[in-house]
């Protein structure tokens, strides 16, 4: 029997968005970056948690602990600029950094410690929050400074207020691919 696939992230707002997917636009259309894969503008998001296939009974059970998230109360993010993952000549993900944030990184590490009380296996690498805006380059080799330059142009900051984080399932065969199973309100 197949698993479903889900992940714990911070929803975007339709202002984050539209200013990313015009980012996009932008980046695919005026500077030729060629990628397989650009994130659809309604599955932007800032992943806390990726966790991975999971049966039935273990996300009821996060569900319900998720819920007792008490501590952590509403706070605001920054976006700001380009950055890559992967081979700068042939960068595999494109994304937008997220400013350091106290709330975002408090957020974060609640959500880790509820997962490993669930059972799942806890993160063994930093957090780095960033929003995922395309995957899998398929061009040429390209010169590798000049993502770093183009990020200049990509400067325009801008912040939202987060008052809560979604589990999403996964539905890679459809557009948008993540549907919100869960939304937790931050007290």
């Amino acid at each position: 029997m197949m698993t479903n696939h889900y992940f714990i992230a911070v929803q975007l707002n339709n202002e984050l968005q539209s200013m990313l997917s015009d980012w996009q636009e932008k980046l695919r259309k005026e500077n030729e970056l060629k990628y397989k894969s650009w994130t659809s503008p309604d599955d932007l998001h800032i992943t806390l948690k990726f966790l991975g296939g999971l049966e039935e009974d273990t996300i009821e059970l996060l569900k319900k602990k998720l819920l007792s998230i008490n501590t952590i109360h509403p706070f605001f993010i920054e976006i700001n600029g380009l950055g890559i993952f992967g081979n700068a000549n042939q960068p595999r993900v494109l994304w937008t950094g997220v400013e350091p944030s106290q709330g975002l990184f408090d957020l974060q590490k609640e959500v880790e410690k509820i997962c490993v009380e669930c059972g799942l296996k806890a993160e063994n690498r930093p957090y780095r929050p960033h929003i995922t805006l395309a995957k899998k380059w398929k061009g040429e080799k390209i010169n590798p400074t000049f993502i770093k330059e183009l990020s200049l142009d990509f400067i325009e900051k801008k912040d939202q207020l987060v008052k809560d984080f979604v589990l999403y399932q996964i539905h890679p065969s459809r557009s948008p691919k993540y549907e919100v199973v869960q939304s937790v309100l931050l007290k």
